[in-house]
């Protein structure tokens, strides 16, 4: 059985080098498809395509989820799987912003166990194991010293801010949008914002890595009744979920999510 460290290690080199793939098309046009509204580059699938061939070699019973490929089953007795999104915030990327990353978890008995986001454009790392710190570049980070006397600091996207805006405007300072919700859950873990909602119809990839080093910075992920997600083989959207400091994630269940 191998240690939440040693996967951790696997997936740290894997998404570094998907990272440098990435970046060889980042700014450079890269071609474009659409599933729906969503837009997929040719800098989606060689990444992708890295870090299954990379990780499934050195995990072969491990299962695969991924935003880019179909899943792939857990081997006979196996619980554990990769959970991938190759590009989280490929909007940004197109755009040639610098807030996407390469997210990558894996997920033992329904939570993750090893978690990175890895920014290569703006040179951050983030990981964390279940029973580890979280890190950012080998430091140790930790959620915002959130107090109730105090407003808000959140990002969130542009429907959900006007939204709870209207509602909670004069509690909240809104930071501006940041399109990867992996990065974004990233920033609250590092203390960069209080908190972030999570809209409905995102998907596991979009969160797995970034769930973990969030909790393990001090911090929480929750549904609406204030339970941890959990995650199984089978790719899953889910409702709104609350992400932040321990104050700010009960301020906001307090609001009832009406707004959302």
């Amino acid at each position: 059985m191998f240690t939440p460290e040693d996967d951790l290690a696997l997936i740290r080199t894997a998404a570094a080098e998907a990272g440098r793939i990435a970046l060889g098309f980042w700014k450079r046009e890269p071609e474009v498809w659409w599933k729906g509204s969503s837009p997929v580059s040719e800098a989606d699938f060689a990444a992708d395509a890295h870090l299954r061939r990379v990780l499934l070699a050195a995990r072969p019973h491990y299962g695969w989820i991924s935003e880019e490929t179909a899943a792939q089953p857990a081997g006979a007795g196996e619980q554990r799987f990769f959970v991938v999104d190759p590009i989280d915030g490929t909007r940004a990327f197109l755009r040639g912003e610098t807030t996407w990353c390469i997210s990558v978890a894996v997920i033992g008995a329904g939570r993750p166990i090893a978690g990175v986001l890895d920014a290569p454009a703006l040179g951050e790392v983030f990981g964390a194991t279940a029973d580890g710190a979280a890190t950012l570049n080998d430091q140790p980070i930790a959620v915002s010293a959130f107090e109730r006397k105090r407003k808000l600091l959140l990002s969130m996207p542009d429907s959900m801010r006007r939204r709870l805006e209207d509602a909670r405007g004069g509690e909240i300072d809104f930071a501006a949008n940041v399109p990867s919700l992996a990065y974004r859950l990233a920033m609250v873990a590092s203390g960069r914002l209080d908190g972030t909602l999570v809209g409905a119809r995102a998907n596991d990839w979009d969160i797995a890595a970034g769930d973990l080093i969030l909790e393990r910075a001090g911090g929480r992920l929750v549904r609406a009744d204030g339970q941890p997600h959990l995650y199984n083989p089978a790719p899953e959207r889910h409702g709104v979920l609350v992400a932040g400091a321990q104050g700010a994630v009960r301020r906001l269940l307090d609001y009832g999510l009406e707004a959302a």
